[in-house]
């Protein structure tokens, strides 16, 4: 590991970004510096000008990954290298307004039917009742379940934040049951063990990928042709409790959000809102005279 990327991965720990934003950082400053075949602190403004050209026409890189790029790249020539005359105010994220996917009630329950493995399903069903990320449902200890509160302890979400969301008593009854089957002391999922040891000797939580394929697989065998993703049981949790009547700001704090923007999003997916939009345009088109 050259000084330099050993002195911004420092660096991002005492920014206390948490470790897989360290990763992304140090690995779209890697990938900047193996486009040039040289050394970060000798690439030129515009070179750098050069380079998110190439990735935003060349490379057609996705918006997240685009983002990534700029803010790994800013954090290495701002905090790391100090190097204020280097200017990147004129790059901008890529520009998304894409709505996400989101399932159904009936949808989801079909979905995660098709689950046959019982640690997947315990986790994919943990991951939409509480309205986790994939990271966050595989990551879930022990200590986490408050069963006098009904409450589950979200550790280290996104932007290393804690938080806490209502955990409901069917979810509860699935990990108490999962959870016998294994008796992790640590871990509501543990990862796989070498061949003979018992699953409580696991060192690890369930791998992400892991839990992402057997989504996949069971999205195939239930037939339900949409774009879905493991990240899509989020989105439609959140989209079935605001169509239950639940307040905006409430969701906000059970998914994380920093912004109440960021879960506005939320209430152009609600199927309420959209039949209630109907029926008023139903009922001006019914009083027009042609």
């Amino acid at each position: 590991m050259t000084p330099l990327r050993q002195r911004m991965i420092e660096d991002t720990q005492l920014h206390g970004l948490s470790p897989r934003t360290q990763e992304a950082y140090v690995g779209a400053v890697k990938r900047l510096a193996q486009h040039y075949h040289k050394s970060p602190d000798l690439i030129s403004d515009e070179e750098l000008r050069q380079y998110f050209l190439y990735l935003k026409n060349d490379k057609q890189v996705s918006r997240s990954a685009y983002t990534i790029a700029l803010y790994g790249i800013r954090f290495l020539y701002e905090y790391t290298l100090k190097r204020t005359e280097v200017q990147l105010d004129w790059v901008r994220p890529i520009q998304e307004k894409k709505l996400p996917v989101v399932l159904s009630t009936h949808e989801v329950s079909r979905i995660l039917s098709c689950v046959h493995c019982q640690h997947y399903r315990v986790c994919l069903s943990t991951i939409y009742s509480c309205g986790l990320r994939v990271r966050e449902g595989v990551s879930l200890q022990v200590p986490d379940i408050d069963s006098d509160r009904m409450m589950l302890h979200v550790r280290h979400g996104k932007g290393n934040k804690d938080r806490y969301v209502p955990l409901p008593p069917t979810t509860l009854t699935w990990l108490r049951q999962y959870w016998r089957s294994h008796r992790h002391p640590m871990w509501l999922f543990p990862g796989r063990t070498r061949a003979g040891l018992s699953p409580a000797m696991a060192t690890q939580p369930l791998d992400v990928s892991g839990v992402e394929r057997a989504f996949r697989l069971a999205l195939q065998e239930s037939g339900i042709n949409k774009a879905a993703s493991v990240h899509t049981l989020r989105h439609s949790y959140a989209t079935h409790l605001l169509e239950a009547g639940v307040n905006l700001r409430l969701i906000q704090a059970y998914l994380g959000h920093g912004s109440p923007l960021t879960t506005a999003l939320y209430t152009h997916l609600t199927r309420p809102a959209d039949d209630l939009a109907a029926r008023a345009i139903n009922q001006v088109m019914a009083e027009l005279q042609w």
